[in-house]
């Protein structure tokens, strides 16, 4: 078998493949396995815990996340809520932090340790068709065949693309994230975050993070770094009247006082940028075709409802169902299309196809200007004029929020929560 592509999902589809004794070949146009992931910093265990149990104790992890924090951003203000419980702070933990290049190459030494063989540096240029079915790849110059091919290959898949599974997308169904690393003393980040030894926050920022467009922030603490990123829209950014660049949004980010005071003394040790899928559902890709399988970002399988933004557990799920599906295949000695869409039953069946479902208008619910412009702006004016203690007598609490919302006001507000009912 082989599998394109050295991330999560690929890793995930040759570890579970060799550990039940097949021969399978990784070709990875990185370095390393994890040379090219960029992606945010936080990996959900909850819903792989099982699909994966010998992994997880001996896992990379940075730091268990403890605090979710959530920041709306005004232009010369903010507004932060932050939330903890039992459920967070206690084993088996929830979600951690990652860092992918350094948890994508130890997980490509456990595929190696049952037996998958990785080759880096490759690029695979096309894939071979005979007889209407996927029977190999082109990399190197050189025609591999195998029975089925596992596209893991990103956001912009050339495997699916060129197998016809896949439809170049809109500037609608993706986003674009920039992503430092800051190297900053653990005992720093435990002081700065209110987090005892070994324990992880993360923070979701919206507002004028993004001047205003749809996207945002997002902060996770590692052991002895900070992963820092903004993420937009790929269609607001390229409509945007007001020119900028996501670097740029970025280092006005770090300019932030409230951002600022958190990496104080800190330095930036990775730097990157990567492209997103974000259309949800409506956007997913071809799953299966003859001899061939498509999994993790290549099928689109990234999801944004605004309080988490998940992926990575989805990677490693459809990598781990794409190779199960393979094993099913190869009993009967059958890679035909018909056979190979036991996968998408294995998918509609999991967490995964459930979520996308329950989340399919998040999209469209999300992509609502108002939310990053308006919203930041009137939630921060309303604090700033309840906690304002003037010279004078002071109004009182009901009045003074009550001029913010006038019927107007809470028309549109009607108008929008219909919208967001929907997540």
């Amino acid at each position: 078998m082989i599998v394109v592509g050295g991330g999560l999902a690929g890793l995930a589809a040759a570890y579970t493949l060799a550990r039940h004794g097949l021969e399978v070949l990784v070709l990875e146009r990185g370095d390393y396995a994890g040379a090219k992931s960029l992606t945010g910093g936080r990996m959900y265990i909850n819903p792989i815990r099982d699909l994966f149990p010998e992994l997880w104790p001996k896992a990379p992890f940075e730091r268990p996340i403890v605090r979710e924090g959530v920041m709306i951003m005004a232009a010369e203000s903010s507004l932060s809520l932050n939330y903890t419980g039992a459920e967070l702070a206690s084993e088996p933990f929830q979600s951690y932090s990652v860092l992918r290049a350094k948890f994508d190459r130890w997980f490509a030494r456990e595929a190696e340790r049952q037996g998958a063989s990785i080759v880096t540096k490759t690029r695979v240029d096309d894939v071979i068709i005979q007889d209407g079915q996927v029977c190999g790849v082109r990399a190197g110059g050189e025609e591999l065949r195998a029975d089925v091919v596992i596209a893991c290959d990103g956001v912009l898949s050339l495997i699916a693309k060129k197998a016809g599974l896949r439809e170049p997308g809109g500037p609608k169904d993706y986003a674009v994230g920039v992503k430092e690393v800051i190297e900053l003393d653990a005992g720093l980040i435990e002081e700065r975050f209110g987090l005892e030894e070994s324990e992880g926050a993360a923070c979701l920022f919206m507002g004028a993070v993004t001047k205003g467009i749809f996207g945002g922030g997002f902060l996770y603490t590692n052991k002895n770094s900070l992963s820092l990123g903004i993420v937009v829209g790929i269609e607001d950014l390229m409509s945007s009247e007001s020119a900028t660049s996501v670097p740029a949004l970025l280092e006005d980010f770090k300019q932030r006082a409230e951002i600022a005071r958190l990496i104080k003394g800190g330095t930036t040790v990775e730097y990157g940028a990567h492209v997103i899928p974000e259309g949800g559902l409506a956007s997913l890709t071809g799953l299966y075709g003859s001899g061939i399988l498509v999994a993790g970002d290549a099928a689109g399988f990234s999801l944004n409802i605004g309080i988490t933004v998940r992926g990575m557990e989805y990677a490693m799920a459809s990598g781990y169902y794409a190779a199960k599906t393979v094993l099913k295949a190869r009993e009967k000695n059958d890679y035909s299309a018909q056979m190979l869409s036991s996968y998408q039953v294995m998918l509609n069946e999991s967490f995964v196809m459930k979520d996308f479902h329950s989340f399919k208008n998040a999209p469209s619910a999300l992509n609502n200007p108002r939310l990053y412009a308006h919203y930041p702006e009137l939630i921060n004016d309303i604090m700033a004029d309840l906690y304002e203690v003037p010279a004078g007598p002071k109004e009182r609490l009901y009045p003074t929020v009550k001029k913010h919302l006038n019927w107007r006001e809470m028309l549109a507000m009607a108008g929008d929560m219909r919208k967001v009912m929907k997540l």
